[in-house]
């Protein structure tokens, strides 16, 4: 996984009850994956997760139901952050660091995901 670019992640629509699926960036650690929303919780996808936090997350060819949530303990949230920009930084091109430091942490729980 750690190699792998992006998941993809399904909501549901908080006004359709239609899937909606996008591609992002992310680290698995254990039984969860930690995403990063630069939007904030101005994302359609962090609203739909507020709304219903019932998610998919293909990984690879591999796809998994879990349960996503904001993060809001600060030792996680510094993990996730850690994590997702550890995984990019090196081989984005880009600098980071202000978009670590201001996105969103969101974490979804996966039973049985091997990181």
């Amino acid at each position: 996984m750690a190699a792998d670019d992006y998941c993809y992640v399904t909501t549901t629509g908080r006004r359709t009850g239609q899937p909606h699926r996008i591609e992002i960036w992310y680290a698995a650690d254990g039984q969860h994956v930690y995403l990063l929303s630069g939007g904030g919780r101005r994302s359609d996808w962090v609203k739909n997760i507020l709304n219903d936090p019932a998610v998919t997350v293909e990984i690879g060819d591999k796809t998994h139901r879990g349960d996503a949530r904001v993060i809001v303990e600060d030792a996680e949230a510094k993990r996730a952050r850690t994590l997702v920009y550890e995984k990019y930084a090196p081989r984005s091109g880009d600098e980071l660091t202000a978009w670590r430091d201001s996105a969103l942490p969101i974490a979804i729980n996966v039973p049985g995901l091997a990181a």
